[in-house]
């Protein structure tokens, strides 16, 4: 019986060590992790290689048609003005200032387009400056758009105050304030470009400082938001509603084209420029994890594609809507048309003639040399 009773105890302080050391052995402390935290250090980056192939297949082609009806359609601007109208007025500057800042916008394009389609190829600097360029025109376009908004404003409204400031004079000392704004909204975005290795390929991109880099990216957003978009905006809704409310029930053909222009001034803005912020938007709420799924990442990279190339089609239409309509605009470029191809027929008349003299030249001289006629002698 004794042993019996041993026997069982001896059972049961056994079944008591075993279930001990594996309590002991859960509580004790190992490199391994739980479950959840090898999902979460192990879990598959979010493979954005479909938002790639898209930028791939569309960017290249648009960014090659904006290049070139942009870079187009702003030079014939600049040329005008500055051949023919001589900047005599503060809105004669801002639309030059405006075309030279739509032109910087799509000058280096040809490099985002083939950046779309392979890796970054060129030099840091490089990498720097088609970028920071970008940014530069990006603002100075806004912020003459608005200017040129606030010049009319001031024609229309202040008509009397405006023949003291309504001058090319002051019209470039508000321009060189508004390149000096660009260019310093511009600095945080030129400062940080920069070129890396990223999964075996070169990329131009932000490297932003390990300890700040949510505040930095932040700060840029709302910078893009604030003065890219709800500023400007805010502005042109005020005046162009002011100048509406001065022209409003005039029968004058001129005015009534004048309100139609205004109203497609302020509604063409809106249209390409307010995707592309709502995108900026979203982005910094994924900066602050809210949006924070792989496949809203996606979508969001892939709408930044799509919103960046909406907006830049308004350079194309910024010469269209502030100086082909205009009916002075249009006067001066059929001018210096006609003057150009009267040169071109002048220059074509000269180079027929002078070709046309050297053959009479050179046939008159061979048919001395080797005439047959006889020569009489006296």
């Amino acid at each position: 019986m004794h042993t019996e009773e041993s026997t069982v105890e001896s059972d049961v302080s056994s079944s008591l060590k075993h279930v001990l050391a594996e309590i002991d052995y859960a509580a004790e402390p190992t490199e391994c992790h739980s479950s959840t935290d090898y999902a979460y250090i192990f879990e598959p980056a979010c493979n954005k290689e479909s938002v790639r192939i898209f930028g791939a297949v569309f960017l290249p082609t648009l960014y090659s048609l904006i290049f070139v009806f942009g870079l187009l359609g702003n030079s014939v601007v600049v040329w005008v003005l500055l051949s023919c109208k001589k900047t005599k007025s503060m809105a004669d500057v801002c639309l030059l200032n405006l075309a030279i800042s739509d032109l910087l916008f799509v000058i280096f394009l040809p490099f985002h387009a083939y950046y779309a389609v392979d890796q970054w190829i060129f030099a840091n600097v490089m990498c720097k400056l088609v970028f920071g360029v970008y940014y530069i025109g990006f603002f100075s376009s806004i912020f003459f758009l608005t200017l040129v908004s606030l010049d009319r404003y001031l024609a229309v409204v202040h008509a009397v105050f405006a023949l003291r400031v309504r001058t090319a004079t002051w019209g470039i000392i508000v321009s060189a304030i508004v390149w000096a704004g660009s260019i310093s909204a511009s600095l945080p975005v030129l400062a940080f470009y920069q070129v890396e290795r990223e999964d075996g390929s070169m990329v131009c991109t932000t490297i932003y400082p390990e300890e700040s880099e949510k505040e930095w990216k932040l700060a840029i957003h709302f910078e893009i938001n604030i003065l890219g978009w709800l500023i400007p905006l805010t502005i042109l809704i005020y005046c162009n509603s002011h100048i509406l409310r001065k022209l409003k029930g005039s029968k004058n053909k001129q005015k009534v084209k004048a309100c139609k222009l205004i109203l497609l001034v302020v509604l063409v803005f809106f249209l390409f420029w307010t995707p592309y912020n709502v995108v900026i938007f979203l982005l910094t709420l994924q900066d602050l994890e809210v949006l924070d799924s792989c496949n809203i990442m996606k979508g969001l990279d892939q709408a930044l594609q799509v919103t960046v190339a909406i907006s830049l089609i308004h350079c194309c239409l910024n010469p269209v809507i502030y100086a082909f309509i205009g009916e002075k605009f249009k006067k001066y470029l059929t001018n210096m048309g006609r003057k150009y191809l009267v040169d071109v027929r002048i220059c074509r008349k000269c180079v027929a003639f002078s070709v046309f003299s050297r053959d009479t030249l050179s046939s008159e001289r061979t048919t001395s040399l080797y005439s047959t006629t006889p020569v009489t002698v006296i």
